[in-house]
This record gives C-alpha cells, sequence and structure tokens, in this order.
C-alpha cells in the first residue's frame, strides 16, 4: 500500500448470542448477560477500536436495546446496529434511528439484514419467498431515505407503503445514519448498489471477494453511486504463526464430527442465504481443507451460522493478508474472537500497531516493569 493510503477501519463485535472459549460445546461458555456485553463494548472503545457490530436474529438479544443501553458507557465507539425490515414499518425504525443518532450524538450506523433461514423469519411473522424478500427490502429502503428528505415521501409497493411520511425529528448525521448491507446474490447486490453507503462481504478467499467487489462497484456506477466496502472476518493473532495456529485448531478441539454433519445438514436444509452457501462450499464440512486460501480458516464455520472464516498468524503475517484485502477497496474491516474480552486486547496490543491504529485513541501511559516483591508487585528503578 502507498504512503498516503488511509489506516483501515478495525471494528469489533459483541457477542449478543453468547460467547466462549471453544466452539460445538458448553464447556467454557460466557451467556450474554448485559455486565459481559458492555465490558467489551466498553474494552473495544478504550482500545481504540472505530465501532461495534450488534447483530439480530431469534437467538440475539435485541441489539436496539442493548446498544442503547451500553452506548453512555463509552465515549467515541460507533453503533453498527442491525435491523430486519419485515419486523417493523420504514417509519418506526426512522424514529428509532434518528433518536439513537441525537442521544449518542452521531454514533449510529445501520446494517440492513434482509434474513435467510425461513423458519426464523417466520417466527418474526415473515412468510415471503427469498426474491420476496429483497424486494421488501427495496421498497423499505426507498421509504426509509424518503422520511429523512425535506420533502418526505408518498410510496405505494407492492409490501409497503407510505403517504405524507416524514421524520421530524432530525438525527445528527444528515441526511440520515449511513446505510450497510451484505447480500451475495443478485438481488442482494442490486439493494446495495441502488441505496446504501457501505457494501459488506463476508470473510472468502480475495479472488472471491474481488469478484463480488467489482460488481457490486460495476452496478452502483450503473445507477450513477459509489460504495464503501467492509469485511466481516474473524481473527486469531498470536505471537508467532505457529502460536495462532495452535489456538485455531483448540478453538475447534471439542468439536467431533457428529455435530459438524447435524450443523451442516440443517444448514443446507433451511438457510436460503447466497453468502451461507458459499461460506459453507469453501469447506465443505471436512476438517481436512479448512486453510481455504493462505492463512484464511474456516473452521468456525463447521458450526457457526454467517461468516465462518478467520485471519490466523502473528501480527505481521495477519496485517499483510488485511492489506490485501485493503488493496481491493475493502475499507473497513469488522472482526471478532472468541472469546471477545480477550481477544479485543489480543488484537489491539498485537495486530493495532502493524496497521498504525490506536495510538492517538488511547492516552498513553509511560510503561514501567514490574517484579514480585515480598508477594506485592513493585516497580523496578529506572
Amino acid at each position: 500500500m502507498s504512503n498516503d493510503t488511509p489506516p483501515l477501519d478495525l471494528f469489533w463485535f459483541v457477542p449478543t448470542s453468547g460467547d466462549g472459549r471453544y466452539l460445538g460445546t458448553s464447556e467454557g461458555a460466557r451467556p450474554q448477560d448485559f455486565g459481559y456485553l458492555r465490558e467489551v463494548a466498553v474494552a473495544a472503545d478504550r482500545l481504540g477500536f472505530g465501532g461495534v457490530l450488534l447483530p439480530t436474529g431469534n437467538q440475539c438479544e435485541d441489539p436496539w436495546i442493548t446498544g442503547a443501553a451500553i452506548a453512555p458507557w463509552t465515549q467515541r465507539l460507533k453503533f453498527l446496529l442491525a435491523l430486519r425490515p419485515g419486523v417493523q414499518t420504514p417509519a418506526q425504525w426512522a424514529r428509532q434511528a434518528a433518536a439513537f443518532d441525537r442521544i449518542t450524538n452521531g454514533r449510529l450506523l445501520l446494517n440492513i439484514v434482509t434474513g435467510a433461514d425461513p423458519k426464523e423469519l417466520a417466527g418474526d411473522g415473515i412468510f415471503l419467498s427469498h426474491a420476496e424478500r429483497y424486494a421488501q427490502t427495496e421498497e423499505f429502503l426507498t421509504i426509509f431515505r424518503g422520511l429523512f428528505t425535506a420533502e418526505g415521501i408518498d410510496f405505494e409497493g407492492r409490501y409497503l407503503a407510505s403517504r405524507g411520511g416524514r421524520q421530524h425529528f432530525p438525527p445528527v448525521q444528515t441526511p440520515h445514519p449511513p446505510l450497510w448491507f451484505g447480500g451475495s446474490s443478485e438481488a442482494g447486490i442490486e439493494v446495495a448498489a441502488r441505496h446504501v453507503e457501505t457494501y459488506l462481504t463476508w470473510g472468502e478467499p480475495p479472488a472471491l471477494v474481488a469478484a463480488k467487489l467489482e460488481a457490486a462497484r460495476a452496478r452502483a456506477a450503473a445507477h450513477g453511486r459509489s460504495l464503501r466496502f467492509g469485511l466481516r472476518v474473524h481473527l486469531i493473532v498470536r505471537e508467532t504463526d505457529a502460536e495462532a495456529w495452535a489456538e485455531a485448531e483448540r478453538l475447534i478441539s471439542r468439536l467431533d464430527d457428529a455435530t459438524i454433519a447435524a450443523v451442516q445438514k440443517r444448514r443446507a436444509e433451511g438457510n436460503e442465504s447466497v453468502g451461507q452457501r458459499r461460506q459453507s462450499e469453501l469447506h465443505g464440512g471436512r476438517r481436512d481443507r479448512l486453510e481455504v486460501s493462505p492463512n484464511l480458516w474456516a473452521g468456525i464455520g463447521l458450526v457457526r451460522a454467517g461468516v465462518g472464516t478467520a485471519l490466523v498468524g502473528s501480527p505481521e503475517t495477519v496485517a499483510a493478508r488485511l492489506r490485501e484485502y485493503q488493496a481491493l477497496g475493502i475499507s473497513t474491516i469488522i472482526a471478532s474472537g472468541y472469546p471477545h474480552l480477550e481477544e479485543a486486547y489480543r488484537v489491539a496490543e498485537l495486530l493495532f500497531p502493524r496497521l498504525g491504529l490506536g495510538g492517538a485513541a488511547r492516552p498513553q501511559v509511560a510503561a514501567r516493569d514490574f517484579v514480585t516483591t515480598g508477594g506485592g508487585y513493585g516497580t523496578l528503578a529506572a
């Protein structure tokens, strides 16, 4: 990268469906109680992460209530809150978004999540096909954006409508908090191209990401627009490559083959997400083909829905791989690691210096050497 290339913006993840030291087992699991979720977000804020993602789903704590409760404990952190278009009207989402943005002084980002699991969606009262859900999302975003204009919006669609709609209390960010969206299908890319500011992709080999970004870039240009790009991926960073790979293996060390097979079968039968299918195809449910690209490991996807890949290695290795994605046009990394509290510190302490991050965000205190003295702690003389 050239010297004038801006640094990556690195976000973290708030694990609102639970956390732990191992995947696929209750051993070492941590519940998603508010105190712990707050700790993760406060740590991310103190360490200098640019923001945090709070996901949505029937197995997650509500991102909006949780985010509103956590935000007062933070100072700079942005909150990328997921919302599902079909569960509330655009006007109600607009009111919530404007209020959150004002309360946090402009720290809200919106992640539009159409949804892909018919059973989960049915539980939320959504009974639309894959194509219909994206058509509804298109109508939702048309109305949502129109609500923040001076003239308001009159719109009559197949799924949604608004007559004289207007958001009367403006947000801090204009015209509205930025819209983020991820979708690997043609319909998803079209929605992103027409409506959002940032298009998200899950971690895939760079060649696949490059093709997807180019498709989104071309589609946006056809509408006279441009997009920013973000990458959602896990990180396993240790002082050496060998230590990082050992940690990756430890993470799935309690995972048996029967559990993997059951999860993969259920996912193949019940999820209509093109992005999820692409993640599953990277590893095929097999333990012997998990490094799907140099240092890109798909072991997390053996049991975790959504993004299932992690960049694994030393700070130098992971930084180099992230810069490869940056060269494709990625400007924001939304990262996570298990468990999320400790891994936030590891990433900040080991990786940030290699990426030129964190120095301005955290107050610097002169380091001291500490030694044990008589059962207590004392400082070594300079």
